[in-house]
């Protein structure tokens, strides 16, 4: 039984992707600081931010709206990370690993909304 939405293996993962994003956007050049960094850091922290604020609402309806929003903002994220690879901010192998989690908690999120979806059919 969940008592918080820190329960949520979904939530977990996407606290532990906006860290990685935090530590990665640490090595960005000053000038982006304002930029392509806090972007990054901006759509991180959204993701569980979403899922946690949409797990607190009255309604599942709500809760889905939430929920797609922290889709929204996985994909943000993705986009990004893509840009600093592209702008060599970022090892290949720093940026793929935000892609692969990425990809983790997209599934996860998906699996989630079907599941609230199914629970109104």
């Amino acid at each position: 039984m969940l008592k918080s939405y820190r329960d949520l293996l979904v939530w977990q993962k996407a606290i532990e992707l906006a860290l990685l994003i935090y530590r990665m956007t640490e090595g960005f050049p000053k000038r982006e600081i304002y930029g392509l960094a806090s972007q990054l850091r901006r759509a991180g922290v959204s993701v569980p931010s979403n899922i946690a604020e949409g797990y607190g609402r009255a309604g599942r309806r709500e809760y889905l709206q939430f929920l797609s929003v922290a889709q929204g903002s996985l994909k943000e994220l993705e986009t990004q990370t893509i840009l600093a690879q592209k702008l060599a901010y970022v090892t290949s192998s720093q940026g793929e690993r935000v892609l692969s989690d990425s990809e983790v908690v997209g599934k996860m999120l998906g699996s989630l909304i079907r599941s609230l979806k199914a629970k109104d059919e």
